[in-house]
């Protein structure tokens, strides 16, 4: 079993883009959602699909299951899924060993621009770049399963400035 261990953060300026090194369009959604787990689906630039099991109340560590699955496969279940399918691009930008995911949101959350560090440990200490805002591990209304399922979300509720 992998442990999923993150911290999230706002983001508070387009300084991260010029260190971008690679990006994908992602779609997401969730299938089953409650407060301790869930099912997501996901599929990454229309030729690739995984559906992930998250269990777990830790505001930075979770027990993740991931499994490739046809994206025909995905794309129906995304018919199926609760709330809404998150739009996303997600950009990888390196900074002093380690690679930070930067969100920039569309569709019902355009605006919205957040971005996640995965650890090894919860005792890791990364750098924070100049562009970090506000941190918001464990703020589950910033947490894609809520994005997705449980909130009327309007894009200036969800500033990306700290």
């Amino acid at each position: 079993m992998a442990k999923e261990i993150e911290r999230k953060f706002l983001v508070r300026s387009d300084a991260w883009r010029s260190e971008a090194e690679t990006k994908s369009k992602l779609r997401q959604g969730y299938i089953a959602s409650m407060d301790d787990r869930s099912v997501r689906i996901r599929v990454l630039d229309g030729k690739k699909a995984r559906l992930t099991v998250k269990i777990g109340r830790s505001t930075m560590t979770r027990d993740e299951f991931e499994y490739d699955i046809p994206v025909g496969d995905a794309e129906e279940l995304l018919k199926e899924a609760v709330g809404i399918v998150i739009e996303k691009t997600r950009h990888r930008v390196p900074h002093d060993g380690f690679v930070w995911e930067v969100d920039v949101f569309a569709g019902e959350h355009r605006g919205l621009v957040i971005a996640e560090v995965e650890m090894d440990s919860e005792n890791d200490n990364p750098s924070l770049p100049a562009w970090i805002g506000r941190e918001v591990t464990g703020d589950f209304r910033y947490s894609n399963q809520a994005l997705a399922t449980e909130f009327e979300h309007d894009r200036h509720a969800f500033s990306h400035t700290a």
